[in-house]
C-alpha cells in the first residue's frame, strides 16, 4: 500500500503499515524536503512523540534520519503534548517539526504529523510533495541516510530538549491565570492516557486549584479506551463529576490538539458548546476583534455570534491546516473545528486543548458562574441547538465519485425541511430551510464516513443522521432506504 498523507500526516496500522523501514522512507522525504525548500540554509527541526506504542523509538529514527541529512536536530526527552511540539517550531525559528502521533485514533495505530515553520500543520500541497519524493526516492532505489544516534547526540547534532516550560509560559501571556487561581473550581482533568498527562493538571495544581487527574499514567494500550474525547469514551470523567465534589471535567485527546468538556452534573459538553463560548467571550468580555474560522462541520451558533459582533465567518474544508492558513493570512480572533482542534489570536497556528481548556476556566472564572450557568446563558442568546456525529464503515468508494452521487442524489427535503443549499466544499452538507444540516464526508484519517447533523430536538438530529446513513449507503452502491 502507498504511503500516503492524511487530513492531518500520515496514519496506518503499527507493524502493518507503520514500521520503522516506513517511517525511515518518510523521514528520508521530509529531510528532501526541508533541503529543497531550505536551499543553503543550516537547517534545524523539532521532533516530538506521544505515548502510543514505540512513539519514542520510531522518534529516534525520524532524528537520525534527519541528522544524517545535515539537519541539526531538537528531540524532545519525553512524550509532549502536540501543541508544544509546535510552539517550539517556532520557537526555535526551526524549519519545521515532526511529531510521532496518531492523535485520537485508535491505539494500533501510529502517525507522523509534518508541521510548517509557524508551527501549524503542513498542507495538501506540502503533504503531496513529500509523497512525491518518497516516490522518488523507492523509484531510484535510493536508502534513508542514517546517523548513529549516540555519535549525533555527543556531536550535538542531535541535542534532548524539553519544549513545555516555554511552552506553558506563552500559554500564561494567553490566558488570565490569576482569574482561573481565583475561581476555586474544582477540576478533573482527564488526558485519556496521551501525552497531556501532568501538563494541565500540574498547571492547575501550581495555581492552587483542587484538582484530580484520571488516566494520567504512561498506558500506550490507553487502557481499551478510544483517545478521543467525546461522549462515548469519557464515562470514567462524567461518572467523577455526577459524584460529586467536582465542578467540571476537561478532557484531551492523545496528544491533547483537541477538547471536550463535562459539566458539574457529568454531562458532556461539545466542542461546539466551547468554541461558541469561547467567541462569545473574546469578543463580548476582552473586546476582540478579528475574523473567525470554522470547519463546515462547527456549528451555526458561531455563525450567529459572529454576526452579533460583526466579524467576518470563514467556512473551510475539514483539517487545521485549512484554519492554520487563514490565521497566516489575516488576523483571526479564533479557528476551530467540531473535532475540538481550536487556537485563538495571539496563539500558533495549531489546535491546542490545554490552551482551550484554561480558557473555560477563565471564563467560568470571570463571570463567577458554573459551566451549566455559562451554557444556559449561551442557549438564551443564540437559542438551543443539538448536534451529533455518526461513523459508519465505507465500502471502497472513490472520494470524488461518492461526491458527485450525494450532490446528484441530493433531496428535495430532508425530514420535512426544504433542502435550501447543497455545499460540497469537503464531502456534501445539505442546509435546510430551518437553519438545521446535514453533511456527509469521508474520513481523512479512518476508513470510515463520517455523518454530521446539527438541529432544534435530539429527535431532529437523530432523524437526519438516520437519513444521512441511507444517502451515504446509496451514494456508496449499497442498498438504502428512502430518505423521509
Amino acid at each position: 500500500m502507498a504511503i500516503q498523507f492524511g487530513t492531518d500526516g500520515w496514519r496506518a496500522v503499527i507493524s502493518e503499515e507503520f514500521t520503522f523501514a516506513n517511517v525511515r522512507l518518510v523521514a528520508q522525504a521530509v529531510a528532501d524536503w526541508v533541503h529543497e525548500a531550505a536551499g543553503n540554509a543550516d537547517p534545524c527541526m523539532a521532533v516530538g512523540f506521544d505515548t502510543r506504542f514505540l512513539s519514542d523509538r520510531y522518534a529516534m529514527e525520524v532524528a537520525r534520519v534527519l541528522a544524517g541529512n545535515g539537519i541539526r536536530v531538537f528531540l524532545t526527552k519525553a512524550d509532549v503534548p502536540t501543541p508544544a511540539l509546535s510552539h517550539a517550531v517556532r520557537d526555535l525559528g526551526a524549519a519545521g517539526g515532526v511529531m510521532i502521533t496518531a492523535s485520537h485514533n485508535p491505539p494500533r495505530y501510529n502517525g507522523f504529523k509534518l508541521k510548517l515553520p509557524c508551527g501549524g500543520p503542513a498542507g495538501a500541497e506540502e503533504g503531496r510533495r513529500v509523497e512525491e519524493i518518497l516516490q522518488r526516492n523507492q523509484a531510484e532505489g535510493r536508502p534513508p541516510r542514517l546517523e548513529d544516534f549516540t555519535w549525533a547526540v555527543q556531536r550535538g547534532r542531535i541535542q534532548r530538549f524539553d519544549p513545555l516550560p516555554a511552552y506553558l509560559d506563552h500559554l500564561g501571556r494567553l490566558v488570565d491565570l490569576e482569574a482561573v487561581a481565583a475561581s476555586g473550581l474544582r477540576v478533573v482533568v482527564d488526558p485519556m492516557y496521551g501525552s497531556g498527562r501532568g501538563c494541565l493538571a500540574g498547571l492547575l495544581k501550581g495555581l492552587g486549584l483542587p484538582v484530580e487527574e484520571l488516566h494520567g499514567e504512561m498506558n500506550p494500550g490507553f487502557g481499551g479506551l478510544h483517545p478521543e474525547p467525546i461522549a462515548r469514551n469519557l464515562g470514567a470523567l462524567s461518572a467523577r463529576l455526577m459524584g460529586g465534589g467536582w465542578d467540571v471535567g476537561l478532557a484531551l485527546d492523545g496528544d491533547a490538539d483537541r477538547i471536550g468538556a463535562v459539566d458539574g452534573q457529568g454531562r458532556f459538553v461539545d466542542p461546539h458548546c466551547i468554541f461558541a463560548l469561547a467567541l462569545h467571550y473574546l469578543a463580548g468580555e476582552r473586546g476582540w476583534q478579528g475574523s473567525v474560522v470554522k470547519t463546515l462541520s462547527t456549528t451555526c451558533r458561531v455563525d450567529a455570534l459572529a454576526g452579533r459582533y460583526g466579524l467576518p465567518v470563514r467556512e473551510t474544508p475539514v483539517g487545521f491546516h485549512h484554519i492554520r492558513a487563514w490565521m497566516e493570512r489575516e488576523e483571526v480572533l479564533i479557528g476551530g473545528e467540531e473535532s475540538g482542534g481550536m487556537s485563538i489570536r495571539g496563539h500558533i497556528p495549531e489546535g491546542d486543548g490545554i490552551l482551550m481548556g484554561l480558557l473555560v476556566l477563565e471564563i467560568l472564572g470571570r463571570k463567577g458562574v458554573s459551566l451549566e450557568e455559562a451554557l444556559e446563558g449561551l442557549a438564551a442568546e443564540v437559542g438551543q441547538w443539538w448536534y451529533a456525529r455518526r461513523d459508519v464503515p465505507i465500502f471502497p468508494t472513490s472520494r470524488e465519485v461518492l461526491t458527485r452521487r450525494l450532490v446528484e442524489g441530493a433531496p428535495a427535503t430532508l425530514q420535512g425541511q426544504e433542502v435550501r443549499e447543497v455545499s460540497h466544499l469537503d464531502g456534501v452538507k445539505y442546509r435546510l430551510a430551518d437553519g438545521s444540516w446535514l453533511l456527509i464526508r469521508p474520513s481523512g484519517t479512518e476508513p470510515v464516513l463520517r455523518i454530521y447533523a446539527e438541529a432544534r430536538s435530539p429527535e431532529a438530529v437523530e432523524r437526519l443522521l438516520a437519513a444521512g446513513e441511507r444517502l451515504g449507503y446509496l451514494a456508496q452502491g449499497a442498498r438504502g432506504g428512502e430518505t423521509g
